[in-house]
């Protein structure tokens, strides 16, 4: 990724009705080129959304599927081929899914949806020289990432480049926990390290109703009214935190893009639209204490277990309930 004046797009954006949704979509990638910019005719495009749980519908920890929904028509009026696709801790990213409201979509535009297997590839960094990825994102043409505002009860904030973890496979991400979160710059680092080899061709941010307080998953919705973009996930995130007023330095995915020297400053960025400092908030609630990363083994079991009983008991036997219905 080049840190020549990364292009950050930020707009406001107070609604996910799809009609107004999608103006607002085409107004915020305009300076980016357009979709067009990004997809060609043919090519294979995973949607990663934020597909956290399926446990607190309504509570915004997921990307909403009406972003899902315009992005997949707007790939696909450019010639591509989209697929959905992550990777949660809990469950399959089929039951997450649905149990979010994405079925209508799914259903009307046709758009697959895969789980994600794991391969190692080679990334070039000298503590993380192989790492362990789905191949369903590294061998898909083009990689649109759709990450959720949130806070994050042991990273401050999760925005594009946390998203990308969701393309570590299966319980591996309880691992590199283990074996890297007993260090928050370490484990900073592996997130940087993942989000370079995933390599994101565009980054949209949900941030139109956000997830405060104690987050990723136990907060509250709050309404945000900002939707960006870029080509460098680095860059948006960093925006982003300007936005929430957050100190850069008690987000280890900030300070680790920093010190690789992916992450530009905010002097260096161009903003087509509007600055972040013309959508700051005050009182954006951050987590109210921090947790630890790392995962005792006692806990990769636990939620081993968990996830395998959500997998192939709750989420079988979920899929003969209702859905929640895609706003019209």
């Amino acid at each position: 990724m080049t840190l020549t004046q990364p292009t950050v797009s930020l707009i406001r954006a107070e609604s996910y009705d799809l009609g107004e949704l999608r103006r607002s979509l085409e107004v915020l990638l305009e300076p980016l080129g357009g979709i067009a910019a990004f997809v060609k005719p043919g090519d294979r495009v995973l949607l990663k959304p934020n597909l956290l749980t399926g446990a607190r519908p309504a509570k915004e920890c997921v990307t909403r599927p009406e972003i899902v929904y315009c992005v997949a028509q707007m790939v696909q009026s450019a010639g591509g081929k989209p697929f959905l696709g992550d990777g949660p801790a809990f469950g399959s990213a089929a039951g997450v899914a649905r149990a979010n409201g994405y079925t209508p979509l799914i259903e009307e535009l046709g758009l697959p949806i895969v789980e994600f297997h794991g391969q190692r590839y080679e990334t070039v960094s000298q503590d993380f020289n192989h790492l362990l990825l789905c191949k369903e994102a590294m061998d898909a043409d083009v990689v649109i990432n759709l990450p959720k505002v949130k806070s994050h009860v042991q990273l401050t904030l999760t925005m594009g480049v946390k998203n990308l973890f969701g393309c570590v496979p299966g319980k591996m991400k309880a691992w590199w926990h283990m074996e890297a979160g007993k260090n928050r710059d370490r484990f900073g680092m592996m997130l940087v390290e993942t989000a370079r080899a995933i390599a994101p061709d565009l980054t949209i941010l949900d941030g139109i109703v956000g997830h405060e307080g104690n987050g990723p998953s136990g907060g509250e919705p709050r309404p945000l009214g900002v939707l960006g973009a870029a080509s460098n996930v680095f860059a948006l995130d960093r925006a982003m935190v300007d936005i929430l007023q957050a100190d850069p330095e008690t987000i280890p995915t900030i300070v680790a893009s920093q010190r690789l020297g992916v992450c530009p400053d905010l002097e260096a960025m161009y903003f087509p639209h509007l600055h972040p400092s013309e959508l700051q908030i005050a009182d954006w609630r951050l987590p109210e204490s921090l947790m630890p990363i790392d995962f005792g083994m006692p806990r990769v079991v636990k939620s081993t277990f968990k996830h395998l009983y959500i997998r192939f008991i709750k989420e079988p036997i979920a899929a003969y309930g209702g859905t929640r219905s895609v706003s019209r």
